[in-house]
């Protein structure tokens, strides 16, 4: 098997859990590893026998097979339009960008160019998401109700609104682009903001948000997103049809169908490293099993910003149409 290299643009958290597990897939390695802190990019660089870059561009000169850009969200932008220019395959975490100008823009460029693309929402291949996505097969759903209720991350820029996006943009979208998966899209949404920060210097966002979300197949839905607390509460998705009470988190599905009960559970892990193994056998041509490439991530982007649109301005506001 011919070596597949992979570089990655970012050294924080995110990126070294991408590497820890490219490094153990067979026939991957991580080539090399940019970053805006070179001791960062050096030390994730060692650890996986790989080359640390002090560029963007010195990175995409050595011709990996494919490039992981794993930059906070404000840093979206530049360095995915340097890969695009390469022409390489690019996966991409989110969320994508704290904006839509951004994120359209990369998207049109990655139409125009046919480019290989993938996005980090590891949830649609947790085998718990997929059990679920067999039980509601041809049962309408009717109500969603969906919660990330969470402390505020350990960087700087997390609380910071112009850096983050916010919590519903940053973190509940996950939760956001499950409810997408398994109801479809959303036509409208209204939501609140508690207009008080969380407890952390320097925050800005709300420490609260609520949203009333109306899909296009009719069902409604609703999400509770809180950065107050010390501890992960909990991060999911109920889903309710006729007759049937789905209640799912990253590690386990609570079925109640009539008087029948199962509980499927899974390890989260499942998931990160099966989002890897289809993107690099993607990469290969070994397989064609990228469930969220650039566009669709977009429309779950595009649903976040609109929970926060409609937050801060207190109206009802329509997912991807833009006001001027």
């Amino acid at each position: 098997m011919t070596t597949t290299r992979i570089g990655l643009i970012g050294a924080g958290g995110v990126a070294a859990r991408h590497a820890r597990v490219l490094s153990g897939l067979p026939g991957v390695t991580v080539s090399g590893v940019t970053d805006v802190v070179p001791e960062a990019a050096e030390r994730l660089a060692g650890q996986h026998g790989g080359r640390a870059y002090a560029t963007v561009d010195d990175l995409l000169a050595d011709r990996p097979d494919a490039v992981y850009v794993c930059v906070p969200p404000f840093a979206h932008g530049d360095a995915e339009r340097a890969v695009l220019a390469a022409g390489l395959p690019m996966f991409v975490e989110k969320p994508i960008a704290i904006n839509h100008g951004i994120a359209s823009e990369l998207a049109a460029q990655i139409e125009t160019g046919k480019v290989l693309t993938a996005v980090g929402h590891h949830w649609r291949y947790l085998p718990v998401v997929e059990r679920a996505r067999e039980v509601l097969a041809g049962r309408p759903v009717r109500l969603l109700t969906g919660s990330w209720l969470d402390k505020v991350p350990p960087v700087a820029w997390w609380p910071i609104g112009g850096r983050s996006g916010g919590p519903v943009v940053e973190q509940a979208a996950h939760v956001l682009d499950l409810a997408r998966h398994l109801a479809g899209e959303v036509d409208e949404v209204f939501a609140y903001g508690n207009g008080t920060p969380p407890p952390v210097d320097g925050a800005d966002v709300d420490g609260a948000t609520t949203a009333v979300l109306r899909f296009a197949s009719g069902a409604v839905g609703t999400l509770a997103a809180t950065c107050v607390l010390g501890w992960k509460q909990r991060a999911g998705l109920e889903v309710y049809a006729d007759g049937l009470a789905l209640a799912l988190t990253e590690t386990e599905l609570v079925i109640r169908d009539g008087d029948r009960a199962e509980t499927v559970t899974c390890d989260p892990v499942d998931g990160h490293v099966a989002v890897d193994r289809a993107f690099v056998r993607a990469v290969r041509g070994e397989d064609d099993d990228i469930r969220v490439p650039y566009a669709e991530a977009l429309r779950t982007h595009e649903l976040a910003l609109a929970v926060a649109q409609s937050a801060a301005e207190g109206r009802a506001v329509t997912p991807g149409v833009v006001r001027a």
